[in-house]
């Protein structure tokens, strides 16, 4: 059976697990693996995502998805089994969009086909600013290097990048993110991207306001330590960091050794209602500080069969 393994971050666990009034989950890599056709829902994240709507907390849903118009996508993790309505979804394109009509910009775009439709009421004439998201194969020599004419021929070049991730997962392994062709744009033309997604405090914002809560009283779940968990931990959230999808060992953190979502809810309703006494009897291990600069701490993971303890290091 696939095994998935869980790190919570920040100091505040797990006493301010009684107080939280709400969940925002990451969607690819933590409820399902992206890659041909519609991907693969990951064991247990439908059962999870139930059980949190079952819940009194309130359920959003923050992704960098980039390859899909939000009704297409919603509309993918619906036929995967997942409960999810498109108002729950909070991707970067419609929030692009806000920003670009508040500040009477025009794009270049250098987005997946599958985006496209998001911006069919957007003036692209004569462009004054570029949007590069995760355009996959769309990310050719020639397209790269018309963004960075646009951006080099502006006074005032505009680059906007709908996430800054490194890489994720697909069923067929680990794929570029656009984080990495933000970064040669941002080396051509001297500038330095607006990141709109994750882990933007406005964008993190956003959804904090759709739910009418505060950042301390939401909890984050992502499988990406800088931008799902780092991002929610600068906006004054709590931080759950799942090792499934591109999680990898060399992220350098305690281990704490769970068996996916699914298990790590019940544990997370306990502490809701008994707090960490009920946690086989000892407190989360002492926090420390990764070498991405994002403190953890970790608890309610099994150590050697029969030790009763997590695994520290």
């Amino acid at each position: 059976m696939r095994t998935s393994h869980f790190v919570m971050a920040d100091t505040g666990w797990p006493g301010c697990a009684k107080s939280l009034k709400g969940v925002i989950l990451d969607l690819c890599g933590v409820l399902y693996d992206s890659g041909e056709g519609d991907g693969v829902a990951i064991p247990g994240s439908i059962e999870a995502v139930k059980k949190l709507k079952e819940s009194d907390l309130q359920l959003r849903f923050c992704t960098n998805e980039t390859q899909a118009t939000r009704e297409k996508f919603v509309a993918k993790l619906r036929r995967l089994g997942f409960d999810i309505s498109v108002s729950e979804v909070f991707p970067p394109a419609p929030a692009a969009i806000a920003v670009l009509k508040e500040r009477g910009l025009r794009p270049h775009l250098l987005v997946h086909d599958g985006l496209l439709p998001e911006f069919d009421g957007v003036d692209k004439t004569n462009p004054n600013c570029v949007i590069v998201g995760d355009a996959a194969e769309n990310f050719s020599y020639q397209n790269l290097n018309e963004a960075f004419r646009v951006l080099i021929g502006l006074e005032k070049p505009v680059l906007f990048s709908l996430g800054q991730g490194r890489y994720y997962k697909e069923t067929d392994g680990l794929k570029l993110d656009v984080g990495v062709y933000m970064k040669a744009l941002e080396y051509a033309c001297d500038l330095k991207a607006e990141v709109i997604g994750k882990p933007s405090p406005t964008f993190f914002q956003s959804v904090l306001n759709d739910m009418g809560l505060q950042p301390h009283e939401v909890l984050m779940i992502g499988d990406d330590l800088l931008n799902d968990v780092g991002g929610a931990q600068h906006c004054g959230m709590k931080g759950v960091q799942v090792r499934t999808g591109k999680y990898r060992s060399s992220e350098g953190l305690c281990l704490c050794v769970s068996s996916g979502l699914l298990r790590f809810i019940p544990v997370f309703f306990s502490l809701r209602t008994h707090g960490c006494e009920r946690l086989r009897g000892r407190p989360p291990c002492p926090p420390r500080r990764s070498s991405s600069g994002v403190e953890s701490g970790e608890l309610g993971g099994d150590g050697p069969r029969g030790s009763g303890r997590q695994i520290c290091s």
